[in-house]
């Protein structure tokens, strides 16, 4: 099992969602958060005074999936999120040792 992690744009989280309901994740979460890469921020101006904005706001997502369905999730997330601009974007790719559905108690796979 992995967990699959992905920071993209905030307005970008519709086409991701549609891409990954296509490829038949059944669940994912969602977290607004700020951050930068390469991107560094911008300068804004406001109220005639001038302000580094360091943080940008970002979408986060974060989807357990089986194995054999990675690929299918990566492509998903890809194709929504790409606009071909700085900024569009990482997914981390990381190893789930154990998943408990709380309500049931089912482990591992089932538990997704």
């Amino acid at each position: 099992m992995k967990l699959v992690t992905a920071i993209i744009k905030p307005f970008k989280l519709d086409a991701v969602r549609d891409a990954l309901a296509e490829a038949g994740v059944t669940g994912i979460t969602v977290s607004e958060v700020k951050g930068f890469g390469r991107q560094k921020g911008h300068t804004e101006l406001y109220r005639g005074a001038e302000y580094v904005v360091d943080f940008l706001p970002k979408t986060m997502l974060q989807i357990a999936v089986d194995d054999s369905r990675v690929d299918a999730v990566l492509e998903a997330i890809g194709t929504g999120a790409h606009s071909g601009k700085i900024g569009d974007g990482k997914i981390f790719v990381t190893e789930l040792e154990e998943v408990v559905r709380i309500r049931t108690g089912e482990t591992g796979a089932e538990a997704i």
